[in-house]
């Protein structure tokens, strides 16, 4: 074997370790953990605990994510959105993802308290067990309100981040945990209603298995309605100006038009397109709060 072949057989095989940790996830949840960071003082957040919260904050996302695989291993390999993941091919072994995991995860937490506060580990550690444990091992299996309860976990990024730069958590924090924790049953059901054969397929009671397509797209637009009001939440305590309330209005108007129509004509392709928008619109809501920030 050549030495270009070995560099190459190294990086993909490097490549396969990184699709463990979901990075399009980990992006997201980074991003939502930065603009805590930059929400929880005026003007702009101390570099060290930026960098260094960031860093934390994505590597046990990502051991989480990879705990996540490892746990539904068996799962994803029946379903074809995730068949084509590292451990249903064998292209890792069950005992290197753990081993990748530990080492990630326990790197995050060091960081985090030696370089950032103690208070952000704690909370990180429990969103990490929330996760990878309540969720995946615990919810997800056992329970069609799983998206429900597990988003507390999802919803915490902007929390540990405002920890990180303020060594404590503001009612305002919680408001951002709150927006994150109503939007994720929509946009995940979204998901579940064109995969609805895949978890069925799997044994996961998902929301579109047990109670059915109409009621899940009914639950979609009422959560979407929620997540419309708890989105004005931020203007209401002044927490935002007025640049953050039109922005929220209007993707609020756009995410709940669509569920609507969801709920009246339903296709898969209109759940596709549903499901993609909402990663956007959690992106620009939180963007919208970014420049506010600044603005006002």
């Amino acid at each position: 074997m050549t030495a270009l072949a070995l560099a190459q057989g190294r990086f993909y095989r490097l490549r396969r370790f990184l699709a463990l940790t979901k990075p399009r996830v980990v992006l997201l949840i980074v991003f939502t953990a930065v603009i805590g960071m930059v929400l929880a003082g005026p003007g702009l957040p101390p570099l060290n605990a930026v960098l260094f919260g960031t860093l934390g904050i994505a590597l046990v996302a990502g051991a989480a994510a990879a705990i996540n695989c490892l746990v539904e291993q068996k799962i994803d390999a029946r379903m074809a959105r995730t068949r084509g993941r590292p451990l249903p091919r064998g292209e890792v072994s069950s005992l290197q993802t753990l081993a990748f995991a530990s080492v990630v995860g326990t790197a995050g937490l060091c960081v985090l308290y030696l370089a950032v506060n103690a208070l952000t580990m704690w909370l990180t550690l429990a969103t990490f067990v929330g996760y990878a444990i309540v969720y995946t091992v615990l919810l997800k299996p056992a329970t069609p309100q799983n998206i429900v309860i597990g988003g507390a976990a999802g919803a915490m990024p902007p929390v540990l981040g405002w920890a990180a730069v303020a060594n404590g958590v503001a009612p305002e924090a919680l408001l951002l945990f709150l927006i994150i924790f109503v939007w994720t049953p929509p946009h995940f059901w979204s998901l579940a209603l064109y995969r609805t054969k895949d978890y069925a397929s799997a044994g996961l009671p998902m929301l579109p298995v047990t109670h059915g397509p109409e009621y899940t797209r009914l639950m979609i637009v009422l959560y979407t309605a929620v997540l419309f009001a708890a989105t004005l939440l931020p203007y209401a305590v002044r927490m935002s100006g007025v640049l953050y309330l039109l922005c929220a209005v209007l993707l609020g108007a756009m995410f709940l038009e669509r569920a609507v129509r969801l709920y009246r004509h339903y296709s898969d392709a209109l759940a596709r397109r549903t499901f993609r928008f909402s990663i956007g619109y959690l992106a620009a809501l939180f963007s919208a709060l970014l420049l506010d920030h600044f603005w006002h």
